[in-house]
């Protein structure tokens, strides 16, 4: 099958990599501009990019995708499918009309949950024990057409935004190429979506990440699991940042003292009073320092207890 494949980031490689190793023509990779990295600011280019030259693939890096001369190169492919993961642009409907058989989108969530941009942070972050990936024929809401095929997957009490992100990402190979033996073979079977089912999952920012200690500590948890390893759940130390990286929450009855309070320092762990139950930190990141367990942390430093964290 001839296909246009659109992704940027990490998660969409997998895919890409498994249309090519399955034989499909991948007549061109559009994916999203270089952008600045790191303290030089280098121009580094997505890992969409980087997989599509490794393998000789023609890279498109439009501006914007509603103008004539972006709809022009995709018409000129004549292709015969669209795959879409995790582009990071909105696709207007001619450009969705052009291939025989539309556009597929592999999205990181069991559709109509967790349309939108972040559905992997979400998931963890609201509580979820289950999440997966659907793929869907595309149309020109947001992540609102028909289901094709959905997989699941289990979210482990210790899954964190960072492995979830791998772990789906494979998946998402495993759905698109089963999805794309059912369309040549004519056996799918489009679902549509109960949009009364649906739920919002929108970009994380710096903001998402705040800790807010009114909550129950295993709230708390969620957050610093779904935010891990980007963008780190925080608070504020004696005025300086605190980014989380590893905690559990336990039960504490009767406590006195603020939300977010230090009760103690003991071993391997800090221990913070929550709206309900405590938070014991095991590993953090101060500012302008690198990560590290708390244990190593207070060896050549401090943390007073009664001191309120936010």
């Amino acid at each position: 099958m001839k296909i246009v494949f659109m992704g940027t980031p990490d998660f969409s490689v997998p895919c890409l990599e498994g249309l090519i190793e399955a034989g499909h023509e991948i007549a061109l990779v559009v994916t999203q501009a270089d952008k600045p990295k790191g303290r030089g600011h280098k121009l580094t280019p997505p890992p969409v990019k980087e997989c599509a030259i490794s393998h000789n693939i023609p890279v498109f890096q439009p501006e914007k995708m509603k103008d004539d001369g972006s709809f022009n190169t995709l018409k000129s492919i004549n292709a015969d499918l669209f795959v879409v993961v995790a582009y990071g642009k909105i696709l207007p409907k001619r450009v969705l009309d052009l291939p025989k058989y539309g556009c597929i989108n592999v999205h990181a969530s069991l559709l109509p949950k967790y349309r939108g941009a972040a559905p992997i942070q979400w998931s963890i972050i609201n509580g979820e024990t289950k999440t997966g990936v659907t793929t869907m024929q595309m149309d020109v809401g947001l992540d609102t057409g028909d289901m094709l095929i959905k997989k699941e997957v289990e979210i482990t009490e210790t899954e964190t935004g960072e492995t979830l992100h791998d772990k789906l990402s494979v998946l998402g190979r495993e759905v698109l190429l089963e999805t794309i033996r059912a369309l040549e073979s004519g056996t799918l079977k489009p679902e549509k979506q109960v949009d009364e089912d649906s739920c919002y999952a929108p970009m994380i920012n710096k903001e998402t990440a705040r800790i807010d200690f009114s909550k129950s500590a295993e709230e708390i948890c969620w957050l610093i699991r779904g935010m891990n390893s980007y963008p780190y759940a925080h608070t504020l130390y004696e005025g300086k940042l605190m980014k989380i990286v590893t905690a559990v929450p336990e039960k504490g009855e009767n406590l006195t003292g603020e939300h977010g309070e230090i009760l103690s320092v003991k071993g391997n762990s800090l221990t913070v009073k929550c709206g309900s139950g405590v938070l014991k930190i095991s590993e953090i990141q101060m500012e302008g320092k690198r990560k590290m367990t708390v244990e190593d942390y207070v060896k050549g430093n401090n943390f007073t207890i009664g001191s309120v964290l936010g």
